[in-house]
């Protein structure tokens, strides 16, 4: 090998090393910032889901401009022109006002309201558990506007997927369903 080749190989692997050190806050910002976050909004004081345009935050920490803006807000296109204040709080916090964060953390330590089986940490594969509202239907925490879920976290209470799935099959199909009163086990 030449000496002009590993010359080059040397300034490559350099440059490489330069752009893999640069290149990682951009993807730490990235996944920083990804995903629907709840904020309090300035202007109302009540809760508003957005969403973070993490690539330019991305890009802008690689090149240590590191901006964030607003790519989508529940309160938009009516408040399209706000100032967009509310960025400091995710700026300040933004793994705790990930929407995902603040579900996981509300069923941390709660139990079934029908088993009364623990619920366990949420994972993003696994089945999500529900909620069971004031008009006694479950529902999904998934199929409600982010936005919603303070409010709703207050009044619902939580559900396992499987008693999810029971109960709201006992609601769409009463005529499938057969209702046992509880025997005591016997004695032998």
């Amino acid at each position: 090998m030449s000496l002009t080749a590993l010359v080059v190989l040397v300034v490559l692997a350099l440059a490489v090393g330069l752009f893999i050190f640069r290149a990682i806050p951009g993807v730490r910002a990235y996944f920083a910032y990804r995903g629907k976050h709840l904020v309090t909004c300035p202007e109302t004081q009540k809760s508003a889901a957005v969403d973070v345009a993490a690539g330019e935050a991305a890009v802008g920490a690689f090149l240590s401009e590191p901006t964030l803006r607003l790519k989508e807000c529940s309160r938009w296109p009516e408040r399209q022109g706000c100032g967009q204040d509310c960025l400091q709080q995710i700026e300040a916090d933004p793994a705790n006002c990930l929407v995902w964060s603040i579900v996981s953390k509300w069923y941390e330590g709660k139990n079934c309201v029908f088993c009364h089986k623990p619920i366990g940490p949420l994972h993003h594969l696994d089945h999500a558990p529900a909620l069971l509202g004031p008009d006694f239907r479950t529902i999904e925490w998934k199929d409600l506007r982010p936005e919603e879920l303070p409010d709703v976290f207050a009044r619902y209470q939580p559900v396992c997927w499987n008693c999810h799935v029971a109960e709201n099959f006992r609601r769409v199909h009463p005529e499938l369903v057969t209702n046992r009163e509880a025997e005591p086990k016997r004695i032998r």
